[in-house]
């Protein structure tokens, strides 16, 4: 059984529902999704943010044509502020970059302001993009999360819906990384299973790993945008553990050519994107 959220799905989202696809260049088939309605479930609000940080995208399926009519392809990555208004929903991102494949552009440089202008438009706010053409792929370069890989502990689960109360802490004050690969949540709206590696990077009482691994297996069964979900789990371990640095980072396997990379912490800011393994 999944567990269902409390705020109300904006009706107008093309998820879940049988679309066709445009193949000639459409800014309208972008669809902003407010993070005020989950945010409001957690008691966030644009003045008590806890964090900052981005939603980074990483776009593998970009495809223009030239002036000439020769097809031209790119991988595309995109940086979303925390405090923009509104999320990317991500078949309408999709559905975006398809409209891309047979329209023709006068330079790389174009697609890219193009796509800066648009998604910034949807978002509310500045958002950063950056095109990598073929020659330059070889720069791209993929590596695991750095931290404890806390995958193996000997523990006992039989919940798969959040649980905050499982979080534990020690008395012990330390600095480290800890890190798993048994994240997974479902889309919002189609139920759809989202898969990804997290990293938790903190000071202050030492978490208790068992209680940790127990509570990232809870989202399981989930339904929550992959943003939500990490947005949900750095406020549930800064309010019961009491961190004095903390970050969540997950890397979300890719869908439809795109995948979404949350970054939320409240003392540093995001590296460069390098891709896992799963992506």
């Amino acid at each position: 059984m999944t567990d269902k959220t409390t705020f109300e799905v904006p009706s107008h989202l093309t998820l879940g529902k049988t679309v066709d696809y445009e193949s000639t260049y459409n800014p309208l088939l972008l669809q902003a999704v407010p993070r005020a309605l989950s945010r409001e479930t957690l008691s966030l609000t644009d003045d008590n943010l806890p964090f900052s940080g981005e939603d980074i995208w990483t776009g593998y399926e970009l495809s223009w044509l030239n002036t000439k009519g020769k097809p031209q392809v790119a991988i595309v990555e995109c940086r979303v502020p925390v405090t923009s208004p509104s999320l990317i929903e991500s078949k309408s991102f999709k559905l975006y970059l398809n409209s891309f494949n047979q329209s023709p552009f006068s330079s790389p440089d174009d697609v890219e302001k193009t796509l800066a202008t648009d998604l910034s438009r949807c978002a509310g706010s500045e958002v950063k993009v950056r095109i990598v053409l073929p020659e330059a792929f070889s720069s791209l370069t993929m590596a695991e999360l750095a931290g404890d890989v806390i995958d193996d502990l000997d523990i006992t689960v039989d919940k798969y819906t959040p649980d905050s109360s499982l979080l534990k802490v020690g008395t012990n004050t330390v600095e480290e990384t800890l890190v798993s690969h048994l994240l997974k949540s479902n889309c919002l709206i189609t139920s759809q299973p989202d898969w990804a590696s997290i990293q938790i990077r903190y000071k202050g009482p030492k978490i208790e790993r068992s209680a940790l691994l127990k509570y990232l297996i809870g989202f399981r069964q989930h339904n929550e945008f992959h943003e939500q979900c990490v947005e949900r789990i750095f406020c549930d371990i800064n309010r019961l553990c009491s961190p004095e640095k903390l970050t969540v980072f997950a890397r979300y396997t890719r869908r439809g050519g795109l995948d979404i990379n949350p970054f939320r912490s409240n003392f540093e800011h995001a590296g460069s994107n390098v891709r896992v393994a799963r992506q």
